[in-house]
């Protein structure tokens, strides 16, 4: 295995046996136990937080029941990638005598149309999927998958899962960290397990930095705070950094520089952003601060929202940046913001104020007896001056001149 191999990836445990966590699951006569034992696994979707062993579990699963396992991230690939993931296994299947399990990473990320190209393979038992998702299954896979699969949750790993990782970590003689020697106070290894708040990737990511260097020592708090400074993640969308991207982006935009702004959309498509939320903020962008001196901006924002609902990742990641390009060239102006925020600030001091008789509708006999409606001028059928005349704004309130072209 390659030296630049993360050492979260190279301590991956093999069988169950070596997997630290989610007893509920790996425990004598649970679930995931019965499964491996009896040969019968059924697809499943892994629900849990972040460095738990999802993608390890998976690899696990494979490796015991010796089936094929093909691995990817539902950012990565797209509906005729799986077409040929089940074709091969269709292949596999026939020739071979052996079965495929499908893992898919941040199943999540897959719209309902890549979603649905999975059902019938699923349903032929052709392809055994294990997806791994974050999110909340019940609202980002659709039902007729979901239907299909199990939903297994793992919890963040305890503190006693996380000490036995890390103690198995310092002892490995292939580990990479250059010593087993190597050994933590209590007061580093405390604070380690206490920053990893259950992510054993965190925690093994923390350790690999704190040892670079050292061979034969005992790492002190000193050592783990300034690998921790080092090992905190760069793009967290639950996060701060969240918040500082998206406002980069933003800021890049209005001031019209179109490269700076894709960089800032890169990094966050390429970290696992959810692109719909970008979207969302494109779309208020283009009225915010393009506004009417380019109606198109909102044309071209909103169809690349509708670009991610309709091919997904990574393929709408192109139409996202087609979006900010055009964003960042067109012509800026906040008028409609200034104008809308100004008639939001009215509107929420003058809500007791009724609509004016002559504005509104009159579907009944009592309406029109008491006036609704009576007087209306029907636009195409008046003058520009009878128009000018009608009232359009409450009785006790004088017009306002919010937006001017």
């Amino acid at each position: 295995m390659q030296k630049t191999t993360p050492l979260a990836d190279k301590l991956r445990p093999q069988t169950t046996k070596d997997f630290f966590g989610q007893d509920h699951l790996l425990a004598k006569d649970k679930i995931l136990e019965q499964m491996i034992k009896n040969q019968s696994l059924s697809s499943i979707i892994f629900w849990g937080p972040p460095g738990v062993g999802k993608t390890t579990l998976a690899q696990v699963i494979s490796q015991q029941l010796k089936v094929k396992f093909v691995s990817s991230s539902a950012v990565l690939i797209g509906v005729p990638e799986i077409k040929k993931i089940a074709e091969n296994a269709r292949q596999d299947a026939n020739f071979l005598k052996q079965k495929t399990i499908l893992f898919l990473d941040e199943i999540h990320r897959f719209n309902k149309a890549q979603q649905d190209v999975l059902l019938p393979y699923v349903e032929q038992g052709l392809l055994t999927l294990i997806g791994a998702t974050t999110e909340n299954p019940s609202f980002s896979i659709n039902s007729a998958l979901l239907s299909r699969c199990r939903v297994l949750v793992l919890n963040s790993l305890s503190e006693d899962d996380l000490r036995k990782i890390l103690t198995n970590a310092l002892r490995n003689e292939s580990n990479g960290l250059g010593t087993q020697k190597l050994k933590l106070n209590k007061k580093a290894e405390n604070l380690l397990l206490s920053f990893a708040e259950g992510d054993a990737r965190r925690l093994l990511t923390a350790l690999e930095i704190a040892s670079y260097g050292k061979d034969n020592v005992t790492l002190d708090e000193k050592n783990i705070r300034e690998a921790i400074q080092s090992s905190v993640l760069y793009y967290d969308k639950h996060g701060e950094e969240h918040y500082n991207i998206i406002s980069a982006l933003h800021k890049c935009l209005r001031d019209s520089d179109p490269d700076a702004a894709l960089y800032w959309l890169a990094r966050m498509l390429e970290a696992g952003e959810d692109p719909l939320y970008v979207a969302r903020r494109l779309i208020r962008f283009a009225s915010e601060d393009v506004g009417m001196t380019d109606f198109r901006a909102l044309l071209i924002a909103t169809a690349a929202k509708d670009a991610v609902h309709f091919i997904g990742m990574p393929e709408a990641s192109l139409a996202l940046a087609q979006a900010v390009v055009y964003l960042a060239k067109a012509q800026k102006s906040n008028k409609l913001y200034t104008a809308y925020t100004q008639a939001a600030k009215d509107a929420q001091t003058t809500s007791h104020l009724g609509v004016p008789l002559v504005l509104r509708n009159a579907p009944t006999k009592l309406m029109k007896d008491l006036s609704y409606g009576k007087g209306y001028k029907y636009a195409p059928d008046s003058t520009k001056e009878e128009i000018k005349k009608q009232q359009h704004w409450p009785d006790k309130m004088k017009p306002k001149k919010y937006y001017s072209d």
